[in-house]
């Protein structure tokens, strides 16, 4: 998150535009996460949807109470070691006036907090994807509420948090590269390494179920993105926030095409599917590095992102991993990209005056800040999550059975099914009745 800026000697005074606008952010941010929902419902097969929409809508409820009761206080408290913060007056909030303002900033810290709140809330979401058609529901609801806790909590404070040892470094992180994006890759991956491949993986087709589901979900993210990036600056006082707010549409749209682009001369076409997983590999890259870089360095943070995001979904079939979504391949890689990538193309003239090694900085200090921040947070969460995942499995399970996997956990674990036939007649039914027998009859050509 931006740093503080100090325009005068005297109190800042509430400014209602500012006040207004990261309240208009907030909810920006908000509807991320029913629009990550449809993205990653459209991704799985029809007998996941719900479970999918589900993972996504339960941090909603979850991360919300928890935040309200004590992440805030951990992630943005008095620092204690440069790892947690602290502040009992902000337990529940018992002690927070609504006209208190979030430091030297001229907006309420309860709108502060709403803001913030909405990215603790999407960041264990972020990492349901990669989880896609074997957990509980019951584990996966306890596992967000230990994640949040004891690793993004933490995390937040160290790289937001006045005092956290990233933020005191001169780690650039202006919206959540390292702290979201990072720390739900890894997290992912942590995870999955534990529980196992879904049944069928590298053998049965495993298509999305609904492309257009699919794109209308990429396009709330996009939408959503620009409060979550332009509304990190926390006002509209120095321009900073129009820069990301450019920066944010113009790395998403070169790193759509760089993806396309890549699959076009990779695979020989251009798919939807591409498409959306572009937009979203370029606003994950240019989350943290959107501030501190001009437009021209937004172009390459978001081509370059593209086209190695496209590349790195495809490891896990080369590794064996069983990244349903790819949440490793584009939240992961595309964060560390664009964490990384703020060491060459920082200018100097945005939310700070770091430069990187393009611009002047031979001496790699700021590239070394960046990698430090990026391997901090990737091993801390890695270990961990895989750690929870490996002690939740042992206790209480996280995969359901494989009988309920194969036919499907939409049913299983909601009782519910995504799409209701049974309105559709007899018509409907005698057409699948023959289209079954037909099927049969060719099967039992083929043997004879």
């Amino acid at each position: 998150m931006a740093p503080a800026i100090t325009l005068a000697a005297e109190a800042p005074k509430l400014s209602a535009a500012n006040t207004g606008f990261m309240l208009i952010c907030s909810a920006l941010v908000m509807l991320m996460t029913p629009g990550l929902a449809f993205f990653y419902g459209g991704m799985v097969r029809v007998k996941s949807t719900l479970n999918m929409l589900m993972m996504s809508f339960i941090s909603l409820g979850i991360v919300t109470i928890l935040w309200v009761l004590y992440g805030f206080s951990m992630a943005f408290g008095t620092d204690t070691g440069h790892i947690i913060g602290w502040n009992s007056d902000w337990l529940g909030l018992t002690g927070v006036d609504k006209g208190e303002l979030w430091g030297s900033y001229n907006i309420p810290l309860l709108a502060f907090m709403v803001f913030q709140l909405m990215f603790a809330i999407i960041t264990p979401a972020l990492i349901s994807g990669a989880l896609a058609d074997r957990v509980k529901f019951s584990a996966w609801a306890l596992f967000i509420a230990l994640w949040a806790t004891i690793v993004y909590f933490p995390v937040a404070h160290w790289v937001w948090g006045e005092g956290g040892w990233a933020f005191d470094m001169g780690v650039i992180d202006f919206a959540g590269g390292t702290a979201v994006h990072i720390n739900a890759g890894a997290a992912a991956l942590g995870v999955i390494l534990v529980i196992g491949k879904r049944v069928g993986f590298k053998r049965d087709p495993m298509r999305p179920h609904s492309l257009p589901l699919v794109m209308l979900g990429a396009g709330l993210l996009w939408f959503g993105w620009f409060g979550f990036n332009a509304g990190s600056w926390l006002g509209n006082d120095d321009g900073v926030g129009s820069l990301m707010f450019v920066n944010t549409q113009i790395a998403t749209a070169a790193a759509m095409l760089a993806w396309l682009a890549y699959e076009k001369i990779r695979h020989g076409a251009f798919t939807t599917l591409g498409a959306a997983s572009g937009a979203v590999a370029g606003l994950v890259a240019i989350t943290p590095a959107g501030g501190s870089v001009t437009p021209m360095g937004a172009i390459a943070v978001g081509a370059i992102a593209g086209v190695l995001c496209a590349m790195a979904v495809g490891l896990k079939y080369k590794f064996g991993y069983d990244d349903s979504l790819d949440v490793v391949g584009v939240h992961l890689v595309g964060g560390v990209v664009g964490s990384i990538l703020i060491g060459f193309f920082a200018s100097g003239t945005g939310q700070s005056e770091a430069t990187g090694v393009f611009y002047g900085d031979h001496r790699f200090d700021q590239l070394w800040k960046q990698l430090a921040g990026v391997g901090g947070v990737l091993v801390y969460s890695l270990i961990v999550s895989a750690l929870l995942a490996f002690i939740l499995d042992k206790t209480i399970g996280m995969r359901v059975p494989e009988d309920d996997e194969i036919a499907g956990i939409d049913q299983s674990e909601h009782a519910e099914t995504a799409y209701d036939f049974s309105g559709a007649g007899g018509g409907a039914a005698k057409t699948a009745a023959v289209a079954a027998a037909v099927a049969g009859a060719e099967s039992k050509k083929v043997d004879a």
